[in-house]
């Protein structure tokens, strides 16, 4: 097992690595739209959120030589099911292999997020 770590995406906010690559696989703690510059949650409303935490998402999977390409599964947590529809359309943007998906709604995301996702992922570009 390796620790993945990365300053291009939020540092862990308690005890535990931002990933861990493992037999071929990357599996990545939940991220939020934390801008790793600023430290704050700066993006406004789902859409926004969806974005900086794919973004997130993505340096993490990078820093262990993976990519959004590579995603197998995803659990996804929404503070309101209300915004399914809108966090679905920047979602699917970004996620075009449709990987197998969880999505729950969460009232209380940390610092207060509205979204946050975490993922599954082959280590290396495959060829699907």
């Amino acid at each position: 097992m390796k620790v993945i770590d990365t300053a291009n995406a939020p540092a862990a906010i308690g005890p535990y690595s931002q990933a861990i690559s493992a037999n071929g696989f990357i599996f990545t703690s939940g991220q939020i739209p934390v801008d790793p510059a600023t430290g704050n949650i700066d993006a406004v409303g789902i859409q926004a959120q969806t974005e900086q935490t794919i973004k997130n998402l993505a340096a993490v999977l990078e820093a262990a030589g993976s990519g959004l390409a590579d995603v197998v599964k995803t659990t996804c947590y929404l503070k309101d099911m209300g915004d399914f529809a809108l966090f679905n359309n920047i979602y699917s943007r970004y996620f075009a292999l449709r990987p197998a998906r969880s999505c729950v709604e969460s009232p209380d995301l940390p610092k207060g997020a509205l979204v946050e996702i975490e993922a599954v992922a082959l280590i290396g570009r495959q060829d699907a």
